[in-house]
């Protein structure tokens, strides 16, 4: 789950400032009409895409990185085919977040407008779509390369009128990340994915060599698939700013980039190698390494693509028990269902409080039985359910609220956004080639023939595990290791319990999966180690799981 802390989405900060303003006294605004146009000059053809209007109380930072579910006020539109000049409109029936437009305080705004640009695709189960197309590296669509964006605007809302806005900025392709004595940056095209999109598609790698890689030709070395965001790997040991970046956080577990260069680089460090993926999909900024209707065969790939080529270009141990995988949230997900999915591939696996395992607790809706996601009955009231919470249990977000937040930065499943990723990879393809919704973002309304088809498929992970545990489970001895904190802010703990549940009910053979609970208002960043600590203990077992051919543990 990315969007654990919004802060790691739409230019990586918190802008409460920003926060919309409602009127407090009932009366409304008399909501201007924007009419947003692209010179030639910027997009010379017809445009396909979604605008998003961006309404802060603030210039800087700038509106369009300032979005998030307590920002400022966001209303969009699908643009299909729009001539450049021609004026787009947004007025008070555009999809609005947290409400419309004549809901919004009179008052001084800044008005500021982004793109995301689609592509036309025409992908090989015979579906055209037009979707946010990208290389495979992680980027936000208001930060995306080749999107567009106009300038901040002063408006004043309350007297009408119209606003007219031009997007005049086109968003720069980053610069490339060069490779340094420890840091490899390695791009794999897939053909799998190639075939299904009918466009190159590409997984990135950044593998972290150990100390003495160079000087030791002939060792070969276990790998650590580090899937997780958690992952200290731009770590410089020449740069001071990474000396400043601060200690251990004694809740969290984790570790400076320095710290943990220290550690990496000690002599009586594990030498393993360690590789963490970039793959976004059109949908998400991860395509949770399974094959799926939406995203494509991104678990074959990985298998068979992927890996194989980063075992042909560094000197990894080619051995199931040589190969480690870790993650957290989104890829604590991914961590179990590769597991799950290829036990014969992997020898161990540690899961850190994934997104949801069981969709009997999709967090805390049973998409099974329950008919609404938005709200359930307690007793004679119906109440909203919670999206995400604090660690002291304060609700912060509803279902309801992130719904609509997704409504408004894309149709048909385009948002980019945490619903959505999960719909396109765990739920079918529409009749019109777009993901499914497990739920109607404007009523909550439950589609329990896409809650069925994620079952069947294989994406609840704990049933998966129980239809096919008499082959699976003999597999997975000694593999499985689970961490959750006991207030989760995304309830996943509640999908680790289940889990837990499951195992402790195993027959032939019983499950020896370990779960570890972070006790006391633990939330979703607890670990219970530093990423130095897991390291040693997965290097240990990984040096215990056989005697062939293996690095040194120090």
């Amino acid at each position: 789950m990315r969007l654990k802390d919004l802060r790691y989405s739409f230019g990586f900060a918190v802008f409460s400032s920003c926060a919309l303003a409602l009127a407090g006294t009932g009366a409304y605004a008399q909501a201007p009409r924007f009419e947003i146009t692209v010179p030639a000059a910027v997009h010379a053809g017809p445009l396909t895409g979604r605008v998003v209007l961006v309404l802060a109380k603030s210039a800087q930072p700038e509106p369009r990185l300032a979005m998030s579910l307590t920002g400022p006020a966001l209303f969009g539109v699908d643009m299909e085919q729009v001539e450049a000049g021609r004026a787009v409109v947004i007025d008070n029936g555009a999809t609005a977040y947290p409400a419309a437009l004549n809901a919004l305080a009179p008052g001084d705004y800044f008005a500021q407008a982004v793109i995301n640009v689609y592509d036309r695709v025409q992908r090989a189960d015979g579906h055209t779509l037009w979707l946010p197309m990208n290389d495979g590296t992680i980027e936000f669509f208001s930060a995306a390369a080749g999107n567009l964006y106009s300038d901040p605007q002063p408006v004043h809302v309350g007297t009408g009128g119209t606003v007219r806005m031009q997007v005049t900025h086109v968003i720069p392709a980053a610069a490339p990340i060069a490779d340094t004595e420890w840091l490899k940056h390695v791009r794999v095209q897939s053909d799998m994915l190639t075939k299904f999109w009918g466009r190159p598609i590409y997984i990135h790698a950044t593998v972290l060599l150990p100390k003495g890689y160079n000087d030791n030709p002939q060792q070969r070395y276990p790998t650590i698939y580090a899937l997780g965001h958690n992952v200290p790997f731009s770590f410089n040991p020449d740069s001071t700013r990474v000396r400043n970046i601060g200690q251990i956080n004694p809740v969290t577990g984790t570790e400076s980039g320095y710290d943990f260069y220290k550690a990496w680089t000690s002599a009586d460090f594990p030498r393993v190698i360690a590789v963490t993926l970039q793959q976004q999909t059109p949908y998400f900024a991860d395509s949770y390494s399974v094959n799926s209707a939406n995203n494509g065969p991104y678990g074959d790939a990985i298998i068979q693509e992927v890996i194989p080529a980063l075992e042909r270009q560094f000197r990894m141990i080619v051995e199931p028990r040589a190969r480690a995988v870790e993650g957290a949230s989104t890829s604590g997900w991914q961590t179990l269902a590769l597991m799950l999915r290829n036990p014969d591939f992997f020898g161990h696996a540690w899961v850190l409080q994934p997104d949801p395992i069981d969709f009997a607790r999709y967090q805390l809706t049973d998409v099974y039985q329950a008919d609404n996601a938005f709200t359930v009955r307690v007793g004679e009231l119906t109440v909203e359910r919670p999206f995400r919470r604090s660690v002291e249990g304060q609700p912060i977000w509803t279902v309801r609220q992130l719904s609509a937040f997704e409504a408004v930065l894309g149709s048909r499943g385009r948002s980019g956004f945490q619903l959505e990723a999960w719909e396109a990879v765990y739920g079918p393809a529409g009749p019109d080639g777009y993901p499914q919704a497990l739920w109607d973002k404007q009523t909550g309304v439950i589609n329990h023939a896409v809650a069925m088809y994620m079952r069947e498929h294989g994406y609840d992970l704990v049933e998966y595990a129980r239809r096919n545990w008499p082959t699976l489970g003999p597999k997975l001895a000694g593999k499985l290791h689970f961490f959750a904190g006991d207030m989760d802010d995304f309830y996943l703990n509640q999908g680790v319990y289940a889990f837990e549940e499951f195992a402790r009910s195993t027959t032939n053979p019983h499950s020896d999966a370990t779960f570890t609970y972070g006790r006391l208002r633990k939330g979703h960043s607890w670990h219970a180690w530093t990423w130095s600590d897991f390291v040693r203990a997965a290097a240990a077992q990984v040096h215990q799981s056989g005697p062939r051919g293996g690095a040194p543990v120090r």
